[in-house]
């Protein structure tokens, strides 16, 4: 018997919408990766891009466990001498681009090359709950419901 490999024509994308709102921020990174990379396909195959194409809205309405709203820090380096800058990750949810949190805590799981960059495209996260996403017909993806600890109300 022979190992199947899946070409790029063999696979078909789907398109998943998930709503973040009260969700595990870790939770949700991790199944989105999982889509984005094709685990969850019998077919996966781990040098072809097998995943599915995510959207992602109510992104600022993220849930963060324990402290780490306001313990956790994000640090970047602007590339000048002495240029690190840091902030909590309450202050970038509620800041002017709160979808960076989620797309960064997916981005860390998806392998870093081409592969991972492509993946990464298919990726699409908004704030809000509207999207320009409509004619695609996506697929309503409940992540609170797979999981109880996937969804916090405080």
């Amino acid at each position: 018997m022979k190992t199947f490999s899946a070409k790029p024509a063999d696979v078909t994308k789907g398109w998943f919408l998930i709503d973040a709102e009260d969700v595990v921020l870790g939770r949700l990174a991790s199944i989105v990766a999982t889509r984005l990379r094709g685990k969850h396909k019998p077919t996966y195959t781990p040098h072809i891009d097998c995943g599915d194409n995510i959207i992602v809205i109510n992104a600022e309405k993220v849930k963060l466990t324990g402290a780490k709203h306001d313990k956790k820090v994000h640090y970047w380096h602007t590339g000048y001498p002495g240029g690190i800058k840091s902030r909590t990750y309450g202050q970038l949810l509620e800041g002017k681009h709160p979808e960076r949190v989620v797309e960064k805590a997916i981005e860390r799981m998806v392998p870093r090359g081409p592969l991972g960059r492509e993946q990464m495209r298919k990726l699409h996260v908004y704030v809000g709950s509207e999207h320009p996403h409509e004619a695609q017909k996506p697929e309503v993806l409940d992540l609170a419901a797979m999981n109880p600890k996937n969804k916090r109300s405080a």
